[in-house]
């Protein structure tokens, strides 16, 4: 988050791993919504290596329009894929109430205003080629 906030480019961003593969992030939907009203994230993405392997797909939100300073981007929910080369698969991640809440100190209690948020999807906080607005 700090570095973020302060424009940073950490050598090793958070989630950051390694693999002996490569993955092809595609395509990023916001489904339906689970019980609560919130929607559920589904990330799908190709093994482009020649070789199997597992990614952990991260996904964070971003609140637009909050009236209060926020992070940039937080961690909202990941699912680990395991992939054979040349396959494609989907993962799915239901976002809940907490990824969009935010400690309001005024308050002094977690608050979840409406608006729009930024749901962004990839392999680390610095590597989201996926990104999606919503409106709650």
């Amino acid at each position: 988050r700090w570095f973020d906030h302060k424009g940073v480019a950490p050598q090793f961003p958070f989630g950051h791993g390694l693999s002996y593969t490569d993955f092809a992030y595609q395509s990023l939907t916001l489904n339906g919504s689970d019980s609560g009203g919130f929607p559920v994230a589904q990330v799908t993405l190709k093994n482009t290596g020649s070789r199997a392997g597992t990614e952990v797909v991260q996904v964070y939100v971003s609140d637009l329009e909050s009236r209060v300073e926020q992070v940039v981007k937080e961690l909202a929910g990941f699912a680990r894929i395991e992939l054979r080369p040349g396959e494609t698969g989907t993962v799915t991640i239901p976002l809940d109430e907490n990824a969009f809440r935010f400690y309001d100190a005024e308050k002094k209690q977690w608050v979840l205003e409406p608006g729009r948020f930024e749901v962004k999807a990839g392999a680390s906080s610095a590597d989201l080629p996926l990104v999606k607005s919503i409106e709650l």
